[in-house]
């Protein structure tokens, strides 16, 4: 139980932590991994190398300090962090791991001057609370997931039935059950979770957007092949139909909600992937929906004519597609990236809208701003992170 002297500390050591969050988090890090390989599966290694990992959970956890007495102020930083947990499969027995290496980084780093027994204990008590706040509402989607019709927890097999690509980046697996049962009718926006075991290389854990609607029978998710990438080049290169794939339930906060407002999808290169999902279900409410699309060119462009199709058969979806690096037979329509002007011309004349965006950092960190200089309420604004979460200044 978290004392109202251990609050005190708490949030007394917050500017202390917050001229080297950054530093304390990879310190932590360090440690963790080293000495708990059990738990790297569970952390994305070019996020590591990034340095986007430790800066996202240096913010979590400066966030959660900050609001210790208000934790309504956290918004949806917990149901983003439940929900990345629950696709990854974290489980209880693994928060006694982080949380000794914390408290061990922050005497590390700190030194036993600052980072007493007394500072140690209360941040001892403040990562009880927080973990205990999580693995709550974590064991709450596990149990709804594996309640569901054609629910499941933990890992469920599922073969790859249909390899699509999509464009020269993006390639499409379609994954029917192994079983042969149903399968959970998840909610336009989700992800699911794949555990690899690669040739020659320790377990990897990846989420990946499912990129079409839930037809109560199969998944598919659509990948983009990176530069370096271990699993996108795995997925791309390595497996093929027939091929079975250990698979986590749907999970993930960023979800289309009902509303009657028109709707804006905005999205940038392997950001479509959730709006696919989305772009049915607002089609089926009737509500008029605007679709914008950032690419480099027409042929990385994936789902190009799946969404014209769309469009021709519903007089309430208008698209558009801006390319980076676009040539008179790419048929874009417009040039560039998304500037204001651009994107006042494309939204609908009221900005009573809701904008569901995603995309690379830096595009959304531009969508953010250009929606809120045209007067888009933020509170009708979402967005989500492929990777950590991040500030979009």
């Amino acid at each position: 139980m978290l004392t109202e002297a251990q609050r005190a500390i708490v949030k007394a050591t917050v500017p202390l932590l917050e001229t080297g969050g950054e530093a304390l988090t990879k310190h932590f890090y360090g440690i963790m991994l080293k000495e708990y390989p059990e738990v790297r599966p569970l952390f994305n290694q070019a996020h590591q190398a990034s340095g986007d990992q430790p800066r996202a959970l240096a913010n979590s956890v400066l966030m959660y300090a900050r609001h210790i007495d208000h934790l309504e102020k956290l918004g949806n930083l917990p149901a983003q962090i439940v929900h990345k947990h629950v696709a990854l499969q974290v489980l209880p027995e693994q928060y006694p791991i982080v949380g000794t290496c914390l408290l061990r980084a922050i005497r590390e780093v700190l030194g036993a001057d600052i980072a007493t027994d007394e500072v140690l204990a209360a941040w001892g008590a403040a990562y009880q609370q927080l973990t205990d706040m999580l693995i709550g509402a974590e064991e709450q989607v596990y149990a709804a997931n594996a309640a569901g019709e054609g629910g499941w927890r933990g890992v469920r097999l599922f073969r790859v039935a249909r390899k699509v690509a999509e464009s020269t980046e993006i390639t499409s697996f379609y994954l029917e059950p192994q079983d042969g049962g149903p399968v959970l009718r998840y909610l336009p926006g989700q992800y699911i979770g794949l555990r690899l075991a690669l040739e020659g290389k320790e377990e990897q854990r990846r989420n990946y957007s499912l990129s079409a609607a839930a037809d109560g029978r199969s998944l598919r998710i659509s990948v983009k092949r990176e530069a370096g990438g271990v699993v996108s080049n795995y997925l791309h290169d390595q497996v093929q139909e027939g091929s079975t794939l250990e698979v986590f339930p749907p999970a993930g906060p960023f979800t289309l909600q009902a509303s009657d407002k028109p709707l804006v999808l905005i999205s940038g290169g392997v950001g479509i992937t959730p709006t696919l999902a989305m772009l049915p279900a607002a089609l089926a409410s009737g509500r008029p929906v605007h679709f914008i699309h950032c690419a480099r060119n027409r042929a990385v462009h994936a789902f190009r004519d799946t969404v014209d199709a769309l469009a021709a058969e519903h007089p309430q979806l208008q698209r558009f597609y801006s390319y980076d690096q676009a040539t008179e037979a790419d048929g874009a329509d417009a040039v560039g990236y998304l500037t204001p002007e651009q994107l006042a011309q494309w939204l609908p004349e009221t900005r009573d809208v809701d904008a569901y965006f995603l995309g690379p950092k830096p595009f959304m960190a531009l969508v953010k701003r250009n929606l809120h200089a045209l007067g888009v309420p933020e509170s009708q604004t979402h967005y989500e992170f492929f990777g950590p979460a991040a500030a979009l200044a």
